[in-house]
Formats: structure tokens, sequence, C-alpha cells
């Protein structure tokens, strides 16, 4: 396997380049009897777009889904669901001038260095336009999970060294997209748009974080020992284009913590067993322990800046390079956002189906 499928029940399948006909996917093991949300998968796909997002790239894209198969009247049949993206706004002749030129920080020499081929068309498969195959897949996975009445919410928590005030509760959706940076502090949102227009101007780029809250989900979800739910939401996140670091809970702030403070005591709220704190982040020994799940993720600043720089080429000489021609992001992350929920929800679709087995 090359790694373009995630999930062990609900599956996933990718594929598609940045710059070549179609982006899509196979989904195998979706239940039968399921209505595809045509509208939630259009205003999850809006929400990857960049539109009016201070600092995103110029390249815009319909994004209109043909699904061609594994369903009826878009009720799923339980057989393999089949779709493809047009990429409509490509352009690979743009990168005729990389085409024997490794770009500082991006896939291009280590992705040739294991395929024996360099796609200089943006990257390949290695640019972020994959995901939006991700964010249909994870479209379908929200339906079944909000069956379940779990759902997932992300939101910005800090671009670049700007943060929010810290919260324990769950913003919003209204709160969230208040704001044109999807960020429930619009004080700080303000700050962190000023920034985005500073680094703009200066050609330059920024990471940032983004915070996760998931509600609904019951204890018992996860298999110990090599398929801990964390390990698996930890992968899903991680494969995500410019994600350098995954926190659950307390995460690294914890281990200034003593046990005393950080242990979540057993209390029991409304007649069910719950926790007084939530430093786990509603999980404990690799399972879903019924409480609220936190999680924070980490993105680098995108490695296509608008600044002139020095790099190598395939023959070992030393070139320059100029990135500023073409559609790049200042900052991704609150494009981002409708990603990180799709990767949550395809894990957790796997697991109920997972956990529905042996139960």
């Amino acid at each position: 396997m090359r790694g373009n499928t995630i999930g062990k029940v609900f599956r996933l399948t990718t594929f598609g380049e940045s710059h070549g006909a179609y982006i899509g996917g196979v989904i195998d093991g979706c239940p039968p009897g399921l209505t595809i949300n045509t509208q939630e998968i259009t205003d999850d796909l809006r929400r990857r777009k960049p539109e009016a997002l201070p600092g995103a790239t110029k390249r815009h894209e319909e994004d209109i889904v043909n699904f061609l198969s594994g369903h009826v009247n878009m009720q799923t049949t339980g057989q393999p669901i089949a779709f493809i993206i047009a990429n409509e706004a490509h352009q690979p002749q743009d990168y005729e001038a990389l085409r024997d030129v490794y770009r500082p920080s991006h896939a291009d020499y280590a992705w040739e260095k294991k395929f024996g081929i360099h796609d200089y068309r943006g990257g390949g498969r290695a640019s972020a336009r994959e995901t939006v195959a991700r964010v249909v897949g994870g479209s379908i996975a929200k339906v079944l999970l909000s069956e379940q009445n779990i759902a997932v919410t992300a939101w910005i928590e800090q671009i670049g060294n700007i943060a929010m005030k810290k919260s324990t509760s769950i913003p919003r959706r209204t709160e969230i997209y208040g704001h044109v940076l999807r960020c429930p502090d619009y004080q700080a949102a303000d700050k962190m748009a000023e920034l985005i227009a500073c680094m703009e101007k200066e050609g330059d780029t920024l990471g940032g974080v983004a915070a996760v809250g998931i509600t609904g989900v019951p204890p018992g979800w996860g298999e110990p020992v090599f398929d801990k739910l964390q390990a698996e939401l930890g992968k899903a996140l991680l494969s995500i284009p410019s994600v350098k670091g995954v926190a659950f809970g307390s995460g690294f702030e914890g281990v200034a913590m003593r046990g005393s403070e950080h242990n979540d005591l057993f209390v029991i709220k409304e007649d069910k067993v719950s926790t007084q704190t939530n430093y786990s982040g509603g999980i404990q020994g690799g399972v879903s322990n019924g409480e609220d799940i936190f999680i924070r993720i980490a993105f680098k600043p995108i490695s296509s800046i608008a600044q002139p720089q020095k790099s190598i080429d395939k023959s070992m000489n030393t070139v320059d390079i100029d990135l500023s021609l073409g559609r790049h992001d200042v900052c991704v992350v609150p494009r981002a956002l409708p990603i990180v929920e799709a990767m949550i929800s395809l894990v957790l679709a796997d697991m109920f189906l997972r956990n529905k087995s042996v139960t």
C-alpha cells in the first residue's frame, strides 16, 4: 500500500494531483441507507475555499462533486462510493521553470528519492489540493456520526505569535464563523488579520494552531494497544499537509503539572460516571471515556514564500528561486478547519463501526 487509504472498516482511498485533471476518492464500508447530504458537502467544501479569507491563494475552484457509484437517489447502498472533482483552475505550465529545481522545505526532493520522479506541477499529490477529497469523505462520515449525536467543531486558536484567550468550553459555530478568521475571540482575531496582512506585504507566511472539541463520543471507543483512539486520530491529523504537532487534552502543558493536579477525579453527574476535570481530553488508556475530546493541531508556515531564496537543482547547482508569481496562501490554517474536521470524522466513523462489530 502507498498510504492512500485511511480506515479499516469505513475506508477512504483518495487519488489525484494538484494540477492533474481530477481529484477523487472511493469510500468503502459505508453502511447502506444513509442520505448523502449534498448541501453539507457543498458547505464544507466552501469553507475550504479561499474566497474572502485574508492572505489566501488566488486559485479558485468550483469544487463540484460528481458521485459515480454507491447510491440510489443519494441514499447509500452499502457499495463503494466513488466521486470525482474537476481541477478546473489547474495551470501546470506555471511550474515549467521549476521542473529541475527543489523548492525549499517542499516535498520535491524527498518524493523524487522515493518514487524516482519529480512531479513539479505544484507538488503533485503532496499539494494540499489533494485534501478536497478528504473533505468529501469526511462530510459523508459526518452523516453517520450525526445519527449518534456526535459533533466535531474546529476553530482557530492561534496565528503566528497571537493567541486567543484560553477557554475550556467549545464555542458555537456562529461564534467561530462570526469573524473571517474563524476565531471566536474577535479581539485576537483582528490582531491575527493585521499580522497576516503584514506578512503578505513582506512576502512571508505564517503558521498557527487549530483547536477541536468533539461532543457525543460514548465511552469505549478505541482499540488498544496499537490502534488507540488518540493514535488513530493523531495519524490522521498528522497526514494533513503542514501539520507538525498534535496534542490531546492538557498536551505539553501537562508536563508542568503534578499528578495530584492532573488526575481527573471520577464523579457522578446526572446519574452517569464523569470526571471532575478533563486534562485527559476525553481519552484514557487509548479509549474514549465519555467526556468531550479536546485536540490542538499545530501547523507550520507554508513553504511557498514570495521572497527570493537559494536552492539547488537536479544537477547539484546552486540556483536562485522565486515563487512570488505563484498562487499561495499566507496562512493556510483558517482554510484547514474543514480538513481537520473531516479527518477526525473519518476516524470516528471507522471507530464506531469497529466498536459495533465487537459489541
